[in-house]
């Protein structure tokens, strides 16, 4: 068996990058991975303008506090005003254009206006409650970096500087299939044996939330002929190709034979637990060679193998610069006292004092234990936990996008 180390690094290095670009609309790109690092074009503000609510003054005309100015304009926010007058003041909203001539924004709660002439009672300072140009982003600095997949606040700061539209890769085509006789959808009836196909609805989700196209081929019979035929259909228009299922040694096993036969299986087992047999190889396609990777059939097995290894290859085709997720040191609050000698992925959630629990069966078919967890226990081979040692924990919220 590969370590888990080992294992990762394959997968990562052996898929190819996305190459194709598209622009698509500033308003469209959120969840995209940006294929083009980005500059700004203006400067964000692009002129000086108001922090505050207040008046615009010269600090030269109030020189003592209660000085008294008239009041000789009024600034909106979106409208330049006329140069200021000596001494005088202006009425200024926030972000209204300061005007030339003034140099600082007094807030109006350190005012008192009446009839067209306002009294500052704090003397201002240079620059106070002013926003200069360029002091947000300087025209020609780098915004966005290429490999970052765009969150709401990235398309905001894209619109803020006028860029209508972003350069993308186009999204990860990848198709899916799922083995096993005994599995029925949701609706259908569940005859003596047989399970309802959770891992269909798991492994969709967690593709989408990746942002790619996902092509769901169905479940497909435990045979080695049908196994084949899909392989082929899939690595036809398809960049990555998952099955769950049908990777271990048993007879009606026919995943790693039916890869065997279109391709090549370069991994098959890990140490790691849950989820020691997971294949991955190559599909041969006309034009060329198609990834595939091989889920374990139990659902938290193949839920642990999607996050810990499936995912960061799948960021790597995406263009996305990975970084593994960095371990919140915590508290356990329980005795791991045996152990296993691969490295193990414990279901977990955080107390309310800080600390860390586990789910009391960890076992591979139990899929409760993913739903009442908030993360993963990432322990050592033959780590033993005592309570009060502190553990690595993986927050789901960091693994799943």
């Amino acid at each position: 068996m590969l370590s888990f180390d080992e294992a990762a690094d394959l997968l990562r290095q052996s898929v190819p990058p996305l190459r194709e670009i598209a622009d698509v609309p500033t308003l469209e790109a959120a969840g995209r991975v940006l294929a083009v690092a980005q500059r700004a074009r203006i400067d964000v503000p692009p002129q000086d303008n108001s922090a505050m609510d207040g008046y615009a003054v010269a600090v030269a005309d109030c020189s003592a506090a209660g000085t008294r100015l008239p009041v000789a304009q009024i600034i909106p926010a979106g409208r330049v005003g006329e140069p200021l007058a000596p001494g005088t003041a202006a009425r200024i909203f926030t972000g209204g254009v300061i005007p030339i001539g003034a140099d600082a924004v007094v807030m109006q709660e350190h005012c008192q206006a009446s009839d067209g002439v306002v009294a500052i009672a704090q003397t201002p300072r240079a620059g106070e409650h002013v926003r200069r140009a360029g002091s947000d982003v300087a025209v020609g600095s780098e915004i966005l970096a290429a490999g970052q997949r765009l969150r709401p606040q990235d398309t905001a700061f894209a619109a803020s500087v006028g860029l209508a539209s972003l350069p993308v890769f186009r999204r990860l085509r990848v198709a899916v299939f799922f083995t096993g006789d005994e599995l029925r959808m949701p609706g259908e009836p569940l005859p003596p044996g047989a399970i309802y196909n959770t891992n269909r609805f798991l492994l969709s989700a967690l593709l989408q939330r990746l942002g790619c196209a996902v092509v769901d081929h169905g479940q497909v019979p435990d045979d080695l002929a049908a196994t084949r035929q899909v392989l082929c259909r899939a690595a036809e228009d398809c960049d990555l190709i998952i099955s769950s299922g049908g990777v271990s040694v048993g007879d009606e096993d026919h995943v790693k034979a039916a890869v065997s036969a279109e391709g090549r299986i370069d991994l098959w087992k890990i140490a790691i637990k849950p989820g020691k047999p997971l294949a991955f190889g190559q599909i041969r396609a006309s034009a060329q060679e198609v990834p595939f990777i091989g889920l374990p059939g139990n659902p938290v097995s193949g839920l642990v193998t999607f996050l810990t290894l499936v995912r960061p290859a799948i960021l790597s085709m995406q263009g996305v610069r990975y970084a593994p997720p960095q371990p919140y040191l915590l508290r356990a609050e329980f005795d791991w006292l045996r152990p296993d000698a691969r490295r193990e992925f414990l279901r977990a959630r955080r107390t309310v004092d800080g600390g860390v629990a586990l789910f009391t069966d960890q076992g591979a078919s139990i899929l409760r234990s993913a739903v009442w967890s908030d993360g993963l226990l990432d322990n050592p081979p033959r780590q033993v936990i005592q309570r009060g040692d502190l553990v690595r924990y993986l927050p789901f919220v960091e693994l799943l996008d």
